[in-house]
């Protein structure tokens, strides 16, 4: 399915290396209390979401559309209208995200495309991967403003296969900290050099 998806980069040699080094990846795991059992979470949940994610996305999207400020960011820079094109084309690599963050595989490849998702929120490459014609840029303060509403309405797709209580609250938790790491790595385009 991945190979289908238009702008969906991960593992391409194209990619811009992450300028944050694995090491360093490290130890933002450690100070946000990632852990192998937050990465046992994760790959659990995958099975439990794999066929789930477009149910997760009507919500993420319906609260994103019900949102007219964040809308904005998805608006014609013409006419401010929804740009219904530029928004599926997102959501195809939004469903992918889903799978992606599940699969729990930090390597390079998935740090370079973190970077590759944060530049395409900021001005330096928003709009390029589907020729949008939107807004230049998303406000940084809407990207870690985002980790609560995406995680706790995942919550309750993470409990519909038949988990124990604990397995849902250990799955949830590992997606808490995993939105939020990646969340990091893409503030890294709107922080200025050396700074972040």
């Amino acid at each position: 399915m991945s190979a289908q998806i238009p702008g969906y980069t991960y593992g391409q040699p194209q990619l811009t290396h992450s300028p944050v080094s694995l090491q360093d990846f490290g130890l933002l795991k450690q100070t946000v209390l990632f852990t192998d059992e937050d990465t046992r979470y994760l790959r659990m949940s995958f099975d439990i979401l794999k066929d789930q994610t477009g149910d997760i996305l009507d919500v993420w999207y319906g609260f994103v559309a019900s949102h007219p400020h964040l809308v904005y960011y998805f608006g014609k820079k013409q006419d401010g209208q929804p740009d219904s094109e530029y928004l599926a084309a997102v959501r195809k690599r939004f469903e992918q995200w889903i799978l992606d963050t599940a699969a729990a595989n930090y390597d390079q490849k998935w740090l370079d495309y973190q970077y590759e998702i944060g530049r395409r929120h900021h001005r330096t490459a928003k709009n390029t991967t589907d020729g949008a014609q939107s807004v230049d840029n998303i406000s940084y303060r809407y990207l870690p403003a985002l980790i609560y509403p995406v995680t706790a309405t995942l919550k309750p797709f993470l409990a519909k296969k038949g988990n124990t209580a604990s397995e849902v609250e250990g799955m949830h938790q590992a997606w808490v900290k995993s939105v939020l790491l990646q969340v990091i790595l893409w503030s890294q385009p709107y922080v200025k050099d050396g700074d972040f």
